[in-house]
């Protein structure tokens, strides 16, 4: 095939004749083997790239990206936005998300050993963590979650002893509850959860405007909502809770 600018070749495509794609008699493959090893195939390719284009050739395309291209990637700019991400969990019925760089571990149900004259609904007493000693704390207390009497149940009991009860309710069943370890501004808590899931990673345009207050609470910490599996997922407010929380347990 010859690239033309004016009727006339600009270069001579001698592989496509006498070369590899031609009929081979050139008297060079003897020393190259094959045409793109050959320094006419490198200055034909050479030329290409920087042969002058056609009239009117820069101009067309420049139209034709700026009339197609910006509301696309307007567009695109828009659907996507920024992106967050969190991991989703399950205190009784409520369903609840944190930012997932405060999530440090994810371990099965441990025995709770309770502080004398400290443990309370909110401080549970303390674990052991792979040789670590952490507080452990209850959210659905500090939340003041409205339906936690299966919660509450489930976390006392695993106070002193392992959890093997049966639940009272199909709702926290044990098979699915872990205990969280968290970080932030260097201090680590752990709390149960009824289940939880990996990390979830959303656009900020899906999350929705927070209510005014979550499940009856005094306090609202969720800063937005984020519907997923057709479920209302509560975005927790990380820097509020935990300030909370440490001001509540010291």
């Amino acid at each position: 095939m010859e690239f033309q600018t004016s009727n006339k070749p600009i270069f001579n495509d001698c592989w496509n004749q006498i070369g590899v794609t031609g009929d081979r008699s050139c008297s060079e493959l003897k020393t190259f083997i094959h045409c793109r090893n050959c320094p006419v195939y490198s200055l034909a390719g050479r030329g290409l790239l920087e042969r002058e284009p056609p009239p009117g050739y820069i101009n067309e395309w420049t139209n034709l990206l700026v009339s197609q291209s910006v509301p696309q990637r307007e567009s695109t700019l828009t659907q996507l936005g920024e992106t967050i991400s969190v991991i989703i969990f399950r205190l009784g019925v409520e369903w609840l998300a944190l930012s997932a760089k405060l999530f440090k571990e994810v371990t099965q149900p441990c025995v709770i050993h309770t502080i004398p004259h400290r443990s309370n609904e909110i401080l549970l007493g303390i674990v052991n963590i792979r040789g670590e000693i952490l507080m452990c704390v209850s959210l659905s207390h500090l939340l003041g979650l409205e339906d936690n009497s299966a919660n509450s149940d489930s976390e006392q009991s695993k106070i002193q002893q392992p959890l093997t009860r049966k639940p009272k309710t199909n709702v926290s069943s044990v098979m699915y509850q872990r205990m969280v370890v968290v970080e932030i501004e260097r201090n680590r808590w752990v709390f149960p959860v009824d289940e939880i899931f990996t990390v979830q990673r959303f656009h900020t345009n899906e999350l929705l405007d927070a209510p005014a207050v979550i499940s009856k609470a005094t306090d609202t910490y969720t800063k937005s909502i984020i519907i997923w599996q057709d479920k209302k997922v509560n975005y927790l407010d990380d820097e509020l809770l935990f300030y909370t929380l440490n001001r509540k347990i010291t």
